[in-house]
């Protein structure tokens, strides 16, 4: 996050970025290109300093032993650590890049940032502001005074207030919790409830990486009260976490939706 509070490209980046050399060939990095379900292209490197990117597109055509600085992109968009991700965002959106290289002030690749990764940052994303404005929805409801810090949780001690996730979206999840990108949870702790307000995609990859503890917001309330998510997670028989379903993304209820629009054209 920057001073804003707004979050940075640094924030969701890769950090452990494949890369080729100047002097490989041709052959070299379309075998890579070839046998990888990730990649299609590779930043250029003199050591950490970026010369180039090299895509699919651009060996075409070209014979196998030819070096990649001969052919390769030069002319490149690349962003620093500390630039707004909306920012990165839109000049993503508006190249039609799908990977943009981050370097630091020195020219030196430091990261990554992908289109996909701007996505993720969107979907269940923790802020403060978010966190301080369901604080004050709960103060002003409840009409109580609540308090709010940051700390780390046991998941087992969580109450989910959220039944299903979806099984493609835990995969996002997974990667960011293996590369510590993850965002905190948003926790609401009560004096018989710890409810897990926001984050049940990330606790449920994290259950199945055996991480045991998660960094959350914990909003506080230090009085007895009768909160909606309790209702819902005793309603839907929600004790751990353990009771989240995973389902496919097919289930989705605007995917459902879409198909009976097209079964009733």
């Amino acid at each position: 996050m920057n001073e804003d509070g707004k979050p940075t490209v640094e924030d969701y980046m890769t950090r452990d970025v494949t890369t080729v050399a100047p002097e490989d060939t041709v052959e070299s990095v379309a075998t890579r290109i070839a046998e990888s379900s990730d990649h299609s292209g590779f930043p250029v490197c003199d050591g950490r300093h970026v010369e180039g990117f090299i895509s699919a597109g651009d060996l075409l055509l070209e014979a196998d032993h030819e070096p990649i600085f001969k052919i390769m992109a030069t002319d490149l968009l690349v962003a620093h650590p500390e630039m707004r991700l909306t920012d990165a965002a839109r000049v993503i959106l508006r190249s039609g890049i799908r990977r943009l290289p981050v370097v630091d002030d020195a020219g030196n690749l430091v990261g990554i940032i992908s289109n996909a990764d701007v996505i993720r940052s969107q979907i269940e994303r923790a802020t403060p502001g978010k966190v301080d404005k369901l604080l004050r929805t709960l103060e002003s409801i409840h009409d109580i005074d609540a308090g709010e810090e940051q700390r780390s949780i046991s998941l087992r001690d969580l109450t989910p207030t959220q039944g299903k996730v979806y099984a493609d979206e835990l995969e996002g999840r997974q990667y960011e919790l293996e590369r510590g990108l993850a965002e905190p949870l948003v926790v609401i702790d009560t004096p018989t409830d710890t409810l897990l307000a926001d984050g049940h995609h990330r606790v449920k990859a994290a259950n199945r990486l055996d991480i045991e503890e998660m960094d959350a917001y914990v909003i506080v309330i230090n009085e007895a009260v009768d909160l909606g998510m309790a209702k819902t997670a005793e309603n839907e028989n929600l004790e751990t976490i353990e009771d989240i379903e995973a389902v496919d993304y097919a289930h989705h209820p605007l995917i459902e939706t879409t198909q009976r629009l097209q079964e009733g054209s």
